[in-house]
């Protein structure tokens, strides 16, 4: 098979605690240096906090796995730096089509409104995601990556985690003060804490085939439901970058996958989808099976969940690493919080309640998806077709066609952290939003509004407000950014995006989500948005 990428290595060090057979007490130990975890590990090191990260291995994930990156995850990749390069290397798309049979049922446009830093979605390999991750690491003199060093066993009490490592010097103890699990769907610290993981179990299996070709496909995502080059399942085709193209086909529940994994058995089905002129070579393959389901509660004491160590979806519509990016970006502030003795640690409740919500919005979508892709009865299958049917010539039926509703942000809207509007708004940044970003002037220069939010909490404040400045509570505390003086609107996009009217108020969370907002400022109504933002 052709080799696109080359895969690192990274040299096993033993700690200076290890080398010294000492006992030492870490604020945070993230085991898991996926995507998920080298996420927390840096937005720990961009707010200040020092991070060691375990993992049993030593290099990035083999194979494409977790391609398609998701507009919001894009702007918490671009906070820690890295967005830059996976959006020049990756492939940026917007438009998906949706075939059945042979002929086109309806296309769709994932991002029809200008004004935005980030794309809809691109698609790129997830070894380069986490080598792009591991340099960044590699450059914080706050973030320790321990390779080769595997958990073995933790207890915890009241004031810590204690850890038993495997490494290739032997085993040893650490201490956590803290510990977040962000090592996969066999999580080793979810079977430790014993901590249940509920859901439902899918049966059906599919190819996962990278293909390094040279064609003239747009750069879109193409599904297919019963195509003649695959009849009776489903297929789906996306560009990768480095001319590899990913390529998932439906094989039932009854494929053996170690046979269908034999390229004498994976050629032909390429080859009877690409036609006889198409040159191309295999890269990667995988057979999967996969669930829906998660873990009962995201917060144990002092181990913290995230990625796909707290939830599993299935791969259709990108919910999975996406998913466990907004999870990190979610919990990492407020973990620092708590250390920092600035909020107590019932805010860290709050990552069960808001990400819980998030979760279980993406497993009914991902169950859904996987229901229509995947009819179990014939009745369901004749419906799910003629659906299909209509859906080429009816608008209406089109909203009912589900390969995969693609990942988009979970709006905390019922978070008890929201202090509820006093006021009417237009538009969608309700308390518990995600902030949209929107082009803007700095000092005449042109930029973006993402770009110019602090690491901690901010006012954004429409218009030269004379009484608005910074407003603290304890150690917490709120800067200012005034539209029209700090920032100039140069489209009109913000003040449309956040219905922003002249004196109008927003307390922004320092993970970009809306938390409270007023048509005046008022400094004793910010104060106890403030606390409750931070459950004091």
């Amino acid at each position: 098979m052709q080799a696109t990428y080359h895969y690192p290595e990274f040299p096993f060090r033993p700690t200076e605690a290890q080398r010294e057979g000492r006992l030492q007490r870490h604020p945070v130990v993230i085991v898991g240096a996926g995507p998920v975890g080298l996420v927390a590990a840096l937005d720990c090191a961009r707010r200040g906090q020092p991070v060691v990260v375990l993992d049993d291995n030593n290099t990035v994930s083999i194979g494409s796995r977790a391609v398609c990156h998701a507009k919001r995850p894009l702007e918490i990749y671009d906070r820690l730096g890295v967005a830059g390069r996976m959006v020049q290397q990756g492939v940026s798309w917007n438009v998906g089509r949706v075939f059945f049979r042979d002929a086109q049922v309806y296309s769709f446009d994932l991002l029809p409104e200008a004004g935005h830093k980030m794309p809809a979605m691109i698609n790129l390999q997830q070894y380069y995601v986490e080598q792009y991750l591991v340099e960044a690491c590699q450059a914080s003199p706050l973030v320790a990556l321990c390779w080769k060093h595997k958990l073995l066993d933790l207890k915890q009490d009241a004031d810590a985690v204690r850890l038993r490592v495997d490494t290739p010097d032997g085993q040893f103890d650490m201490e956590a003060q803290w510990l977040l699990a962000c090592d996969g769907a066999n999580s080793d610290v979810r079977r430790l804490v014993g901590a249940a993981f509920n859901g439902q179990q899918f049966h059906d299996r599919f190819l996962i085939a990278d293909v390094v070709m040279k064609a003239d496909f747009p750069a879109e995502r193409w599904f297919w439901f019963d195509p003649p080059f695959h009849p009776g399942q489903s297929v789906l085709l996306h560009r990768q970058a480095d001319h590899v193209w990913r390529i998932d086909f439906q094989l039932g529940p009854d494929a053996d996958p170690a046979e269908e994994k034999k390229p004498e058995n994976v050629l032909p089905r390429i080859r009877a989808m690409l036609g006889p002129d198409v040159e191309f070579e295999l890269e990667w393959v995988s057979v999967y099976q996969f669930a829906c389901r998660r873990i009962d509660q995201l917060r144990h004491g002092r181990v913290l969940f995230a990625g796909d160590a707290a939830h599993q979806v299935s791969p259709f519509g990108a919910r999975g690493a996406n998913s466990g990016v907004q999870d990190a970006d979610n919990l990492v502030w407020k973990l620092k919080l708590v250390i920092d003795g600035a909020a107590p640690p019932a805010l860290l409740d709050s990552y069960h309640e808001e990400r819980s919500l998030a979760s279980d919005d993406n497993l009914r979508h991902s169950t859904r998806s996987t229901d229509f892709i995947t009819p179990k009865s014939r009745a369901s299958r004749l419906l799910r077709n003629a659906v299909l049917q209509l859906a080429r010539h009816e608008p209406f039926a089109r909203k009912l066609v589900n390969s995969g509703r693609l990942s988009t942000p979970t709006p905390y809207l019922s978070s008890s952290l929201n202090t509820p509007d006093e006021a009417p708004f237009a538009g969608a940044m309700q308390p518990g939003s995600n902030c949209a970003d929107a082009p803007v002037t700095v000092e005449g220069k042109d930029a973006w509004f993402l770009e110019q939010l602090p690491t901690g909490f901010s006012l954004l404040v429409f218009g030269a407000v004379g009484q608005a400045g910074p407003v603290a509570l304890g150690a917490i505390a709120a800067s200012v950014l005034r539209v029209g003086v700090d920032l100039q609107d140069s489209h009109g996009l913000l003040m449309q995006r956040y219905d922003g009217k002249p004196g109008t108020v927003y307390l922004l969370r320092p993970d970009h989500h809306v938390a409270a907002r007023w048509r005046r400022f008022d400094r004793e109504k910010i104060r106890a948005a403030l606390a409750r933002a931070c459950a004091l």
